[in-house]
Order: C-alpha cells, then structure tokens, then sequence
C-alpha cells in the first residue's frame, strides 16, 4: 500500500480537481471559449488524437535532434575548456550570457540564418541553444570534480593530460553529465515549443502550431488538448531520462 501510495494521491487530488472544474463549468454557464469543461477538452482529444500525435513527434523529435546536437557540441566544448584554466575564463560568459539571453530574442535572426522557407532549422537550432548550457555546465563541472587522492595517484605515475581526461576525469563527470542532459531534456522541448511559437509557421506543424491555429479559431477545447499531449510527452520524456541515470549510474558505481 506505501508503494502505492505516491501514485494513488496525485491521482484522486487530480480526480477531485477535474470534477470540480467540470461542476464550476456548468453551475455558472462558463462560455466555452473561456473554459470549456474537462469533458469537452476529452471529447476534443479523442477527435483529434491522429493529428495531435502526429505533432508531438513532430515536437519530440524536433527536441531530440536539438538535444543530440546540443549534446555534441557541449561535451565537446567542455572537454577542450577542462584542459586549459585561460580558455574556461574566456568561454564561460559566452555561454552564460547565451543561456540568459530571452529565445524570443534572438529567434528572428536564427530565422534569417537560417532561411525563412526552412522554419524547423531554426527551431532546432533554437531548441539547441536553450539545452546547451545545462550539458555544458554539468560536464565542465564533473570535469573538475576529482578525487585529489586519485588525481594524486595519477600525477605520481606521470599521466598524460589525455591519459587523466579519458581515464580520470572524464568517469568522474559521469554523474553530473548525466543530470546535464536530464535537466536538458526538459529544456530542449520547452525551447522547441517555444521556437515554434516564434519562428514557425507552417513548415514546422508541432504542438505549438496546433495551439495556435486553434487558439486563432477560438477552439479552447483544442488548445487544452494540445497542452495536454504535450504535458503528457513531457512526463513520459522526463520518467525515461531518469530511468536511464538511475541505469547508468548503477552500472557506473558498479564499475
């Protein structure tokens, strides 16, 4: 029953939430425009799931490719910053004046850049953009997080710098990259959702998309679906990144 427990609550507080709302709705005559009841917005679900799906892997896979990229280019960059004090002093505001600069910001010239008859580079390229720092920071970090007394052990035997990156620091960073790239997961589809609000259009037919045609047409019901759909597959994303962190780290604790 405690193993139970954390699943069952959240779902009788979400049932209890769900019925009040549909009883709201119809006690005061809410205009459905407004808000439509939590039947309505299931009805509109079940109509337009095909479409619905088709964009979240529009959405998803879009985040992913960012992902992938953001990836590459962080580790990367991480990797080459570690071996030099002088180059992490010179590269670390780069990317945190990047990481705080709004999307919507800098959105229209990843537009341009990108071609304007291409919208899903530049939502990649957006989406990238906001889940590079977090790998980046996470890496870099792990990087740096030695045991002294191996590092010692290592400097006894006269390593090589690339002896202690590829055996030292590098199996240290695994903990911390792997939490840089959960916490990436999660921003990689906000900033694809994002970067189709912005610089979409109907080249790049995510979630987003759905939630504007539908909120242009005054189809309320459609819009919750849609921002259900994409709170599901966030979840779902979320639960499987962590799923493998807690596989990984057991294999690398194991190690």
């Amino acid at each position: 029953m405690k193993t139970l427990s954390p699943l069952i609550s959240p779902l009788i507080l979400i049932g209890l939430l769900l019925a009040g709302w549909e009883i709201a709705c119809a006690r005061w005559a809410i205009p459905p425009y407004l808000l439509p009841p939590p039947s309505a917005i299931w009805t509109a679900l079940l109509q337009g799931w095909p479409l619905l799906l088709a964009s979240a892997w529009g959405t998803l896979s879009t985040a992913l490719l960012a992902l992938v990229m953001a990836s590459v280019l962080a580790c990367s960059l991480a990797f080459l910053v570690s071996l030099s004090p002088l180059m992490e002093d010179a590269v670390r505001p780069i990317a945190v004046t990047l990481q705080v600069t709004p999307l919507v910001a800098i959105a229209p010239l990843v537009t341009i850049w990108s071609g304007i008859d291409h919208p899903e580079r530049a939502v990649i390229g957006l989406a990238a953009v906001v889940a590079f720092f977090p790998i980046f920071s996470g890496a870099l970090t792990g990087l740096k997080a030695v045991d002294p007394d191996l590092s010692r052990l290592f400097d006894l035997y006269g390593a090589s710098r690339a002896q202690r990156l590829w055996r030292l620091r590098l199996p240290s960073a695994v903990p911390a990259l792997l939490e840089g790239h959960k916490v990436a997961s999660g921003l990689a589809v906000i900033g694809a959702v994002v970067a189709e609000f912005v610089a979409g259009s109907g080249g790049a037919q995510g979630l987003a998309w759905r939630i504007l045609e539908a909120y242009n047409r005054l189809q309320t019901a459609r819009v919750f679906a849609a921002l259900l759909t994409l709170a599901v597959m966030g979840v779902v994303l979320h639960a499987l990144m962590e799923l493998a962190e807690r596989r990984l780290l057991a294999l690398w604790r194991g190690r």
